[in-house]
């Protein structure tokens, strides 16, 4: 609700013969400029000579009689303004007795830095430019009601400069990443977020209905089956940063809507991605945090340097148990030994598959996890000397799952009956999502696909890392809440 006393002084204001609602205002500087250009200045000197117009939101304002202070604060920084009677219009003067912290105003002047050593603007012509007609949080108690933050994520943002500071962490990640695939000669792409058959993923989708055509279309889950129909086209490497989206979990690591970096390289098998997916990450840490070393929830470790673990040897490290050669007897004894919970028509692949999952979440160290289970997916190619397993990998570090990539399966006829299978199964459980194969795609790969590596990486996970952050709602604008 409005409150009264801020609809009261917008009354006033407009009586006052002010418009409370600016169009524009002319700047000469950012804030941070200001305070950069002008550090040296001495305590009680003046700079008058100058002219400098700045604008930005009342943070804090003191009245002294005929002499006043507020600090004001923009995107770059926050800086004091010194409002004099004897240096402004009465009119502007009276006015600044009406604003409060919240208000937007500009202000232009010159330099004056207090006895006490503040650099400040001395005001002589002072312009509301916008009149907030609700309070801002306290400033000493802060925004800390976590449910409030995520709701009212532009409240966050005003009381929280560390909120700020993730999210241009965010965008300069993002950045880093093009600037990385950019200069490997990758081409950044679109593909359909509204999908008639969705694909590419083992997600559920959003269903919906386009009008026009009488038909259910889909939110797509993943790039995947899109993009390979342009490297089908002719296209060496490419990739996509996007929003997919999955009707599934809401929990401190899943969004219904995320952000998927997804790129596919022409003639590289998973060991070339694995390589690329290092080289990558360095690349960006390097970028924005100046140093592959970061700290995350206590533990230290180097984005530079990671191991690499078969799935197999990482169930010898983490359970102690190893699995490679066991049959279907002594897996279920394992899992029962550990109490994974497994069903009665589970495959060799599906159970060590439950018993890796059991534990990924502790991985801490820079890891990327290899060669899967053939069951884990349909669209990778079987591990050359293996048939039982498949030429995946995933990255994993400080207990968070980033990825996961492929030798892509370019076979259409196994790809075919791959994808078959994996629709008779879901039918098999009566999931309600389950998807119609997808023909087109197969189509395309009768066409001829060329070797193919590719990778998908969480960057809202990536960012989790990045910042230290502990829920996906840290590092998303705007994450999907419950219904007040």
């Amino acid at each position: 609700m409005v409150e009264e006393i801020q609809l009261k002084e917008l009354e006033e204001i407009r009586k006052m013969g002010f418009e409370p609602y600016a169009y524009k205002f002319h700047r000469t500087h950012d804030i941070n400029e200001i305070i950069e250009k002008y550090s040296k200045v001495k305590p009680g000197e003046k700079i008058e000579n100058i002219k400098i117009s700045v604008a930005g939101r009342i943070r804090s304002v003191r009245r002294h009689g005929k002499l006043s202070f507020a600090h004001i604060e923009d995107f770059t920084g926050r800086i004091q303004v010194y409002v004099g009677a004897e240096n402004v219009d009465k009119k502007e003067y009276d006015l600044f007795q009406k604003l409060n912290i919240g208000d937007f105003i500009g202000v232009e002047g010159g330099i004056i830095k207090t006895i006490k050593g503040e650099l400040s603007i001395l005001v002589k012509k002072l312009t509301l430019l916008t009149k907030a007609l609700r309070p801002l949080p306290s400033q000493w108690y802060g925004l800390k009601d976590v449910e409030i933050r995520y709701r009212q994520r532009y409240l966050d943002l005003i009381m929280n400069q560390e909120t700020r500071k993730i999210f241009v962490l965010r965008a300069r990640i993002i950045s880093a990443i093009r600037e990385f695939l950019d200069s490997k000669g990758f081409v950044e792409v679109e593909t359909p977020v509204l999908q008639p058959i969705y694909g590419g993923a083992a997600a559920k989708p959003f269903k919906t209905i386009l009008n026009e055509l009488k038909m259910e279309v889909y939110l797509r889950t993943s790039d995947e089956l899109y993009l390979k129909r342009l490297i089908v086209g002719g296209f060496d490497a490419v990739y996509e940063i996007s929003k997919d989206f999955r009707n599934e979990s809401i929990d401190i690591k899943h969004n219904p809507e995320f952000t998927m970096l997804e790129l596919y390289k022409s003639y590289l098998d998973y060991n070339g991605v694995m390589d690329l997916f290092e080289e990558m990450i360095s690349f960006v840490a390097k970028k924005v945090l100046g140093t592959t070393k970061i700290e995350y929830q206590g533990h230290k470790i180097d984005l530079a340097k990671w191991r690499r673990l078969t799935v197999i040897d990482a169930i010898k490290e983490y359970l102690n148990a190893d699995v490679g050669k066991m049959d279907l007897k002594e897996l279920r004894k394992v899992a029962e030994k550990n109490k994974i919970e497994i069903s009665d028509d589970m495959t060799k692949g599906e159970i060590i598959n439950a018993l890796f999952e059991s534990f990924n979440k502790k991985i801490i160290e820079p890891t990327l996890i290899t060669d899967y289970p053939k069951e884990t997916t349909p669209l990778c190619k079987l591990k050359r000397g293996n048939p039982e397993l498949v030429e995946r990998f995933e990255p994993f570090a400080c207990s968070l799952e980033m990825g996961n990539a492929y030798s892509e399966l370019n076979d259409p006829m196994l790809q075919k009956k791959l994808l078959e299978e994996q629709v008779k199964l879901r039918k098999k459980v009566n999931q309600p999502w389950t998807e119609a194969l997808d023909e087109d795609f197969i189509k395309a790969l009768e066409y001829g696909m060329p070797p193919l590596g590719g990778l998908g990486v969480g960057i809202d996970r990536l960012v989790m890392l990045f910042t230290n952050s502990t829920s996906i709602r840290d590092v998303i604008f705007f994450p999907f809440m419950k219904p007040e």
